[in-house]
C-alpha cells in the first residue's frame, strides 16, 4: 500500500475517532480514559521492545522519541483521569479534593 493510501486511512481514522469521542457523554469520559490508559501502556511496552531491537542511529532516535511521547501520553491520561475522579467525588460529598 502506497503513501497516499496510508495517508487516506490515517485521515479517515482521525475523522472517525473525533466523531466517536465527541459523542461520548461526560459521565463516560473517566472509564474511557482508563481504557485508553491501558491501551497506551501496551503501546509503550511495544515501543520499548522495538527500541531494544533497533540498531541504527535513526531507528534509535525514533524509538526514543516514541518512548518519550508514549510516556507523556500515558502519564497525562492518568493525571486527567485522577482529576476527573476527584471532581466526581467532590460533587458527591466524598471529600475528594480541593
Amino acid at each position: 500500500m502506497g503513501g497516499v493510501g496510508l495517508l487516506t486511512i490515517f485521515v479517515l481514522a482521525v475523522f472517525v475517532g473525533f466523531e466517536v469521542v465527541s459523542k461520548v457523554s461526560s459521565t463516560l469520559h473517566t472509564p474511557l480514559m482508563s481504557g485508553a490508559n491501558a491501551i497506551h501502556g501496551v503501546v509503550l511496552v511495544g515501543a520499548i521492545l522495538i527500541l531494544g531491537a533497533s540498531s541504527g542511529p535513526v531507528q534509535i532516535t525514533l524509538g526514543v522519541i516514541a518512548v518519550v511521547l508514549g510516556t507523556v501520553n500515558m502519564v497525562g491520561g492518568f493525571v486527567v483521569t485522577d482529576r476527573m475522579l476527584r471532581m466526581f467525588s467532590a460533587r458527591r460529598g466524598g471529600g475528594g479534593g480541593k
